[in-house]
Order: structure tokens, then sequence, then C-alpha cells
């Protein structure tokens, strides 16, 4: 047959073609039914666009990098460490600026003074002496003309007692200290004994005793000494304390000796400290009296036995003055115009000195150590 048949239960006549509609009418219908119960939360076409709350939640990668920096575009911002290096100081020169700022007066021009050893050369100033062709100048040019002395300028502390003395020392040398005291006026020629004179005196020891306390050792010098030959050959190393002396009486250990305070070669140490401390409080024991009387005094004291202080005085073979000068210009190192009042005095006095120190220098006997050179002062300061 070219068209089968089949017949229902009611009897009624069914087609193939029939038959076939209603089996995939059946099998939609059954597809639909699994669809249903695998995804029951409906029908969705992953071709339509993203729900929107997609991008505004989470931005997707491309467009988080054009919100934050990368890397590259950060190193742009914020500086790399070399970058930081230029541009901000380094930890260790913030600190030494930091120190410097912070350092005390004194502090920073000791610091620039002192040779490897801690020591400073050292001298006070007034007014009257810094004026110009006055003793100040002629200090300064024994260093410039004496025998291996100008290298020690550099190491030379000028303590200013007023303000003209300082602006005058600013002018002229490297290292100057404006020293104040409160209701003290140190400008002008400071005669013995006075007052004003003892005042300023007593302010140098407690400076110097400051100086020894910040550990630095020191060859203070009256600014009318002048320095011929390069001195610290001749200091005896052993000192704690070495002075100077007005009459050297041929033993250095012998407390005989008259101490002069113009000419002082001190070693920082516990013994000195303790007593430059002694020696400033004992201005009250013996009111109106200068440092250098005082020391005489005290120079017998039990208490500088009892520290252990080694103090030796200077031969005036090496270190001389007015009061008794040194005999040897191929051994001198210093002259002093002690035993001298006046500052006309000492100013006329110094000059010849110096120029009698000129003529030995220039002297062809001077290097083979015969000169017999003579000093002609003193000639005012008599």
């Amino acid at each position: 047959m070219r068209n089968s048949v089949v017949l229902d239960i009611t009897g009624k006549r069914i087609t193939a073609r029939t038959i076939l509609v209603f089996m995939a009418a059946a099998a939609v219908a059954g597809c639909f039914i699994v669809y249903n119960f695998v995804y029951p939360s409906g029908f969705r076409y992953d071709g339509l666009a993203p729900l929107p709350s997609c991008r505004t939640t989470t931005p997707p990668l491309q467009q988080a990098n054009t919100t934050t920096p990368p890397l590259q575009q950060a190193n742009t911002t914020t500086p790399s460490l070399q970058q930081v290096n230029t541009t901000t100081p380094s930890l260790q020169q913030a600190s030494t600026d930091n120190q410097q700022e912070d350092m005390d007066p004194l502090d920073k021009v000791l610091k620039n003074a002192r040779m490897k050893n801690k020591t400073v050369i050292i001298t006070t100033l007034n007014d009257a002496w810094a004026e110009p062709n006055s003793i100040f100048d002629l200090f300064l040019e024994s260093f410039n003309i004496g025998s291996n002395t100008k290298w020690l300028l550099k190491h030379l502390l000028v303590i200013c007692v007023d303000q003209k003395a300082y602006a005058r020392c600013l002018a002229s040398h490297l290292h100057c200290y404006l020293l104040y005291t409160q209701g003290a006026n140190f400008t002008g020629e400071v005669f013995y004994l006075t007052p004003n004179y003892l005042r300023m005196m007593w302010r140098r020891t407690q400076i110097l005793s400051s100086i020894l306390d910040k550990g630095y050792n020191f060859v203070f010098t009256d600014t009318d000494i002048m320095w011929l030959r390069d001195p610290f050959p001749q200091f005896y190393p052993d000192a704690d304390f070495q002075i100077a002396t007005d009459q050297f009486l041929a033993d250095s250990y012998s407390f005989d000796n008259p101490p002069n305070c113009g000419f002082v070669n001190v070693k920082s140490n516990d013994r000195t400290i303790g007593f430059y401390k002694f020696w400033y409080l004992s201005k009250y024991t013996y009111p109106d009296t200068n440092e250098q009387e005082v020391l005489n005094r005290i120079k017998f004291d039990p208490f500088i036995a009892k520290i252990g202080l080694k103090v030796r005085f200077l031969d005036t073979k090496y270190f001389g003055g007015f009061c008794e000068p040194s005999k040897d210009f191929n051994q001198v190192c210093t002259m002093h115009a002690n035993c001298c009042v006046g500052l006309e005095n000492k100013v006329n006095d110094l000059k010849a000195l110096l120029q009698v120190w000129k003529n030995y220098m220039s002297s062809p006997r001077n290097a083979t150590g015969t000169s017999q050179a003579l000093w002609t002062v003193p000639q005012k300061c008599r």
C-alpha cells in the first residue's frame, strides 16, 4: 500500500504523517521540561549585554588600569631611590647639618681650630690691643716670620672680650670667638690690678676651665708674646700643667719658680679639670687678687699633691721675656713683653724685638748655629 494507515482505539483511521507530527511535538515538549529542570531561573541567552551590575561593581582589568596607575606610572609620581637621594639629603648629611646648627659657637670654633690631638692655641684680645699697628698685628706677624711657626696660625683661637676686637679679628684671622661677660666693659686699655683687669683675668680662667671640660688641650698665650720658633718640641711630655716663669730657678720641678700665667700648656684630664676648678674657686679665698697671685699662693696647697697634678716650669732659655730674656737665639721659642707697663711701651719694644729677629733670620750665620745676635730690648720697658 502506498499510504499505510492505522486505526486508533476508537476505530478512526490515522495516517503515518499524523503520527510523525505527534511524535515531534512530544519530543519538543520533553526538551522544554528537561531544560526547566536544569535552569530553574528561566531562559537566558548569553549573547545579550551583561547585567549592568557587572560593570559598575567590578570593573574589568583594562578599566582598573585607568584609575589605578600601573607600576611604571607610579614611578613617575613617587620618586625612585636615586631620585630621593638627589632631592632629599642623606641621613648622614642631615645629621651633620643638624649637629652644626645645634653646636655651641665655642664648640664649633674649637673643632675648626684643633690639631689632630685636640690641642688649640688660645689668646685673648680686647679693642685696645686690636687696633691697627698695635699688639695684635705684631703678634700675628711673629707667627709669619718665625721659624716653623706659620702653620700654627690655623690652630690659633682668638677669644675676643668686646665687639670691636671681634670685628678686627674677623678681618684678619680665621678662628675668632666673642666672649660675652654680663655687665663688663673690657674695651680700651685695661690697667694692671684695676677692678676691670681682675674681672677680665678671672673670666679668662673660667673660659679656659670650660675648654678643658670639653676635652681640649691648649697652649694659652698672651697677645704680647712673640712666637719666634715652634715651642712644642720644648714642652715636657709628662707634664699636666706647665707654665712660664719671670725668673727661672734652674729646676723645672721647683715650686719656688714665680709663675707667669701669660704662657701655659695644659692637657685635658681629670687632674687639670679639677685643678682649674679649685683655682677659680680660690678667688673667693683671696678676694681682690689676680689669678696669677692666687696661683702663686695655692701651688703649695695639699690639694695639688692629692690630685697628683704634674707641674713643670718652663726654662727662660726657650720661653724668655723682658724680665729675663733668652740668651740663645738658636733655641728661643717665645719672648714676652712682661715686666712692662703701658701699651705704648710694649708696642715700641716688641717692634724692636721683631726687627732684631728679622736680622737674625736673614743672617747666614743663623744656619750654622753660631749667631751672636743680641737683643736690643727692653728699651722703654725698663
